[in-house]
């Protein structure tokens, strides 16, 4: 289940499908940087051994993913490329803590809600697209709908992972895990009221 405080404005649909172009470079982008984000994570916290595999092992999924967005960008005619960032994920970021353990508990909270928002919003475009008729084959859209529906379960079981490595990294307990994860979601579901970026995955 996805821990998020708030559901996606409907507007902010009906944007991604007039600018599907622009979201979906952003899509990609979004997935390089969460593979680099992976990668980082083992990096950076040596001490904890159980990061090794799993951010491993999402870092290489994340990058069949951004293959697979930049595959599609280019059947549409376009290319890979430098975009506008979303301020997204540094104004979530925003409300980590500086001491060592709280930040590394925050940290993984927090990419955790990023998976999820994503998930949220794949699952709109899918549905979007679906209802424009794209879950058909020979659909003009069909690849759209094929891409937002096929990553789905992906991103849910991502966000899982974040929130199953806090619990295995860090002594905390559930009450106090759900407290946090709770906080961070309220400030995540601000983020996402306030902004005013261009259309993007988590603008």
């Amino acid at each position: 289940m996805l821990h998020l405080a708030s559901t996606s404005d409907p507007a902010w649909v009906e944007g991604a499908l007039e600018h599907i172009d622009e979201v979906l470079l952003d899509h990609a982008h979004c997935e390089k940087k969460a593979a680099s984000t992976a990668l980082s994570m083992i990096f950076r916290y040596p001490e904890y051994p159980q990061l090794a595999v799993p951010m491993s092992e999402l870092a290489r999924e994340e990058l069949e993913h951004f293959e697979l967005v930049v595959g599609l960008i280019r059947e549409r005619g376009g290319e890979f490329a430098r975009q506008e960032p979303s301020t997204y994920a540094a104004r979530l970021m925003t409300a980590v803590r500086k001491e060592p353990h709280e930040r590394l508990l925050d940290l993984l909270l927090c990419c955790s809600l990023i998976e999820a928002r994503s998930c949220e919003r794949m699952q709109l475009l899918a549905r979007a697209f679906a209802a424009r008729g794209a879950e058909a084959k020979e659909h003009p859209e069909h690849a759209l709908f094929e891409l937002y529906d096929g990553l789905l379960a992906s991103e849910a079981r991502h966000h899982a992972t974040y929130v199953d490595l806090a619990r295995s990294c860090l002594d905390i307990d559930e009450d106090s895990l759900r407290a946090r994860l709770d906080e961070l979601a309220a400030h995540e579901a601000e983020v996402v009221r306030a902004s005013d970026d261009p259309p993007r995955m988590h603008s």
